[in-house]
């Protein structure tokens, strides 16, 4: 399984960043996935999940109303549509998938992660 997560960068605060993940060697369209996000003195924490039939995950407080995930399965690309970016957005932002059970948005329920992507929001 390969994902590859893309789109970070720098924005001032109240814009907007797409982050995508294109993925390779999994069955795309059965598998539930998500993105996690992490700075350096927290824990990584879930900010969206789909599932296969695209079923969404209720949003955390934290994004909620801002981010908006979504996924492509004939092109296998995972999305992650950010909104009105807040300087507390800033992290490192990883696609996920291998769901193993238990909560969507709990870091250790994933088996697979991306290479991450750096969004930093300035105020």
């Amino acid at each position: 399984v390969q994902l590859t997560d893309s789109g970070g960068g720098l924005v001032q605060a109240g814009g907007s960043l797409t982050l995508s993940c294109a993925t390779s060697g999994l069955n795309f369209g059965a598998a539930a996935m998500g993105w996690f996000r992490q700075t350096p003195d927290k824990e990584r924490e879930g900010v969206a999940c789909i599932g296969w039939d695209s079923t969404i995950t209720p949003y955390p407080e934290s994004v909620q109303g801002r981010f908006t995930v979504s996924r492509d399965n004939a092109e296998k690309v995972l999305y992650l549509q950010m909104n009105n970016l807040k300087p507390e957005d800033t992290a490192k932002y990883y696609c996920v998938t291998g769901w193993s059970g238990g909560e969507f948005l709990s870091p250790e329920n994933y088996d697979y992660w991306g290479p991450g992507t750096q969004v930093t929001i300035s105020s």
